[in-house]
């Protein structure tokens, strides 16, 4: 059966109208759950991997409030709980509607370290903000207590940034690859996976956060898959985005999308890491790669919905 990867996106869990609540992501993964059973149906393999960004600043926020009365959670180990937390929801949801498809299939959660270079240039220059917003005082005293690195967003008040290096290797893909060989749907990668790195022959956490995409791109060619399809929350990409003269792009070139970012089409803090990360894939010889919303997926393969890099 051919393999795709499928990259969900965090926010779906997590409606821009919602507060984002266990209950509330449970029930929108109903939808991509029910979409990705579809797949299935088919007859394709799938390994998932999914987002963490509003989960993983809820965990941060939390290790804020509570740091006066417990130990406080290193940034590593946050990405890990949100591994293991967001996998438990979609592997039961997921699992739950195969069930009810009378498909005998397993779904598992492989909590997974990503490999990234200690001198990679992201360390020198952290640029991902991570955690809640802080008054300027609350942030420039955690600065220097705790060496953190603090920005001002965008007038919303101060935050911490960290480091987004590139993935290199994946720790764990011969258990991934294992899985898929068993008939097994594996969620892994989740929130670009825990950031590693090797010191003294051993693997270590480093506070970091590593790019959903780019490390559904690498898994996905490491295994081999037929298919990188990277969901997010829009139809198709576009062309000037919200603007009067926006058009979709349905099929794209290697070059035409190289020239769209060198155009600054893609913001780095939207569409951006969703273009690097197909066109990534395709370079390194991967047969497709489309990026469509959750509920289109079934479509965007068949030809109908999405961007297709070719």
């Amino acid at each position: 059966m051919p393999l795709a990867v499928v990259a969900i996106g965090g926010n779906s869990l997590v409606q821009s109208n919602q507060k984002g609540t266990i209950p509330e992501q449970f029930e929108n993964a109903v939808t991509t759950c029910a979409r990705l059973a579809d797949l299935i149906d088919r007859g394709w393999d799938l390994v998932l991997t999914h987002g963490n960004g509003p989960q993983v600043g809820n965990v941060l926020t939390r290790v804020e409030m509570a740091a006066g009365s417990v130990y406080t959670l290193p940034l590593d180990i946050c990405d890990a709980d949100t591994e293991g937390g967001m996998g438990y929801m979609l592997q039961q949801v997921l699992g739950n509607e195969l069930v009810r498809r009378r498909q005998s299939r397993t779904v598992a959660t492989v909590v997974t370290q990503v490999l990234v270079d200690a001198d990679d240039p992201a360390f020198a220059k952290p640029t991902k903000p991570v955690g809640p917003f802080l008054d300027e005082a609350t942030a420039k005293r955690r600065a220097a207590e705790q060496g953190w690195n603090v920005v001002e967003d965008a007038g919303r008040g101060w935050r911490r940034v960290v480091p987004s290096p590139k993935p290199k290797q994946i720790i764990e893909l011969e258990a991934i690859r294992i899985l898929v060989k068993a008939g097994v749907i594996p969620i892994a990668v989740g929130g670009g996976g825990v950031p590693v790195c090797e010191r003294n022959g051993a693997l270590c956490g480093i506070e970091a956060v590593i790019d959903k995409d780019r490390a559904s791109s690498l898994l996905a060619t490491l295994l081999g898959a037929d298919l990188l399809l990277i969901s997010t929350g829009v139809p198709a990409v576009e062309i000037d985005y919200k603007k009067p003269s926006a058009r979709t792009l349905r099929r794209a070139t290697r070059d035409q999308l190289r020239g769209h970012l060198a155009a600054g089409q893609f913001p780095a803090g939207s569409m951006g890491p969703k273009i690097e990360a197909a066109l990534e894939y395709v370079e390194r010889g991967g047969a497709r790669a489309i990026i469509t919303a959750p509920e289109l997926m079934v479509e965007a393969i068949a030809g109908e919905a999405g961007t297709e890099i070719v």
